[in-house]
């Protein structure tokens, strides 16, 4: 009975190795997998990162072309404007000399 109570207690004692083994190679392999999951995610985020601000300079660029057209529109509005206003006060100007001529004489 004494061997046999030894058996039982080193099949036990074994199954209990096994067991906690199984465990740790269980625990291993979840570690391995977030891991890797990490690791995809990190680079799926490092590319949506990289395409947005691609993006946002391509934008930023477009509104700096466009602003600069917006801007050199209007310098060309002011400036034609200036030309008419000039074009009248010297046209008016010439008017109040003729008839300040014409008083004097």
């Amino acid at each position: 009975m004494k061997k046999f109570s030894m058996m039982m207690a080193a099949l036990l004692l074994a199954l209990t190795t096994l067991g906690y083994s199984q465990v740790g190679d269980d625990m291993k392999k979840t570690a391995d997998d977030a891991g890797k999951a990490t690791k995809k995610a990190a680079k799926k985020t490092g590319h949506a990162t990289k395409k947005a601000a691609k993006k946002t300079a391509d934008a930023t660029e477009e509104g700096a072309k466009k602003t600069g057209d917006a801007t050199e529109d209007a310098a060309k509005k002011t400036g034609h404007g200036v030309k008419k206003g000039t074009k009248a006060v010297g046209h008016g100007i010439k008017k109040g000399a003729k008839k300040t001529e014409d008083a004097v004489k």
